[in-house]
């Protein structure tokens, strides 16, 4: 007689969430191997590499702590992350380096003049071809640069762009996971990316890494 059993299908939450809640080892291994990677970004972004990990790991015992209250009005990784973002705030005020917003959002005058007030390119970087992003992020080297960059924004600026650009996220989704106004969030993707794009544009014109 054949008692093998199907495994659960925990790609989907229907099956996840419930598994989490009955603290099924098999379902937290898979919900760590899906979510850490972006836990640990969206904590890097606001905190640092240097507590991101412990920032975390408290996040994960929340998480698991209010698995069973979870009412599933956005995806469970939108709600884990939103987890992330406040013990990473919180974390901050611990530290006493938290930044404020108007000093993250403030008025910019490089940025002024990069810009359009549509929030387009006005002065574009140089050589900046249509294909030049996906070319330039091939390059090992300009990679590691940019994340290392990415690594030394300020807080929420780094959040922002990650959630943005390699997560995906709305502008809308942003401001909920990292409760902050819409037009903060606009300003802070746009001062991530113009530190990029000035970074970009000194390895275009030296083949050099400049995080300064």
């Amino acid at each position: 007689m054949n008692t093998a059993t199907t495994p659960i299908d925990y790609t989907s939450e229907d099956n996840l969430i419930p598994a989490l809640i009955r603290q099924d080892e098999a379902a937290f291994r898979f919900a760590i191997k899906q979510y850490q990677g972006p836990m640990f970004a969206l904590a890097q972004g606001i905190v640092g590499m240097k507590i991101a990990d412990e920032v975390v790991q408290e996040a994960w015992f929340s998480v698991m702590k209010s698995i069973a209250k979870f009412q599933r009005r956005s995806a469970l990784k939108s709600w884990i992350l939103t987890i992330v973002a406040n013990e990473a705030k919180t974390r901050l005020r611990k530290e006493k380096r938290e930044v404020s917003l108007e000093a993250l959002t403030g008025d910019d005058p490089d940025m002024q003049s990069r810009f359009d007030d549509a929030g387009h390119w006005g002065q574009p970087p140089s050589d900046w071809q249509v294909d030049s992003p996906e070319t330039l992020l091939s390059t090992r080297q300009l990679k590691s640069c940019l994340d290392h960059t990415i690594g030394l924004l300020p807080a929420l600026q780094g959040a922002t762009l990650n959630l943005k650009e390699r997560q995906g996220y709305s502008l809308k989704q942003i401001c909920n996971i990292l409760d902050v106004s819409e037009s903060n969030v606009r300003v802070l993707l746009h001062r991530a990316r113009n530190r990029l794009y000035k970074v970009i544009e000194h390895f275009q014109e030296t083949g050099e890494c400049c995080t300064e």
